[in-house]
């Protein structure tokens, strides 16, 4: 029984760590694509503000595909707000990472029929 409440901790752990991924990449992102002012000084306030939920949640080893991208870009966003780069190279490499990460998660989502036309011919 010890083990089966173990296993339901680690699992509320990983899913809380992965959400709150989410939120901040998706905070993140947000601000590049709707802001009208922006800057690297507001980028930056941006991810500390948000980078205080992270810190509340224990760190978990993610190891499907689309979770450690997320965790990279998690990361890549930590260093851009480390590093010394225009904020219009900062955003077209973010959004870049993030079409990406959208791109393969909706690929393995949704898969097109080749031939849809031929499908139905074999009940004429």
């Amino acid at each position: 029984m010890a083990s089966q409440s173990h296993k339901k901790e680690e699992n509320s752990k990983r899913l809380r760590y992965i959400r709150i991924l989410e939120r901040f990449t998706r905070s993140i992102i947000n601000y590049l694509t709707k802001s009208e002012r922006l800057s690297k000084e507001g980028f930056d306030r941006k991810v500390d503000n948000n980078l205080r939920y992270v810190n509340r949640v224990q760190k978990v080893a993610l190891y499907k595909g689309a979770f450690s991208e997320l965790e990279t870009m998690a990361n890549q966003m930590l260093a851009f707000r480390n590093s010394d780069e225009s904020i219009e190279m900062i955003k077209s490499e973010l959004l870049y990472v993030a079409n990406q990460l959208e791109k393969s998660v909706n690929s393995k989502k949704y898969k097109k029929d080749k031939h849809s036309s031929q499908k139905y011919e074999e009940w004429e």
